[in-house]
């Protein structure tokens, strides 16, 4: 393992925006147990894909992304806030 500073521009949440050295943009930093719910919701979209339910694949695929939709607007504030270039 091996300390290092990194920059912290949110609050230390699950979805903190920090830069950590040799990267010139800011990453969302998804802790273990949020990145396991995303991995469920995608295991969702997919098991209903396979049942043929498109309905239920449909619903469950509109909340993941509405999930990461307000993961991405934080990010993208947070830029915004420091005047940072996004970076895509």
């Amino acid at each position: 393992m091996e300390r290092i500073e990194a920059e912290l521009f949110t609050d230390g949440g699950n979805d903190a925006v920090v830069r950590v050295p040799g990267r010139r943009f800011p990453g969302v930093l998804v802790q273990g147990d949020s990145l396991y719910v995303l991995r469920c919701d995608v295991a969702e979209v997919v098991e209903a894909c396979e049942r043929g339910d498109l309905d239920e694949a449909s619903d469950s695929a509109g909340l993941l992304l509405a999930h990461l939709d307000a993961l991405l607007a934080r990010y993208e504030v947070t830029l915004s806030e420091h005047e940072i270039p996004r970076p895509y």
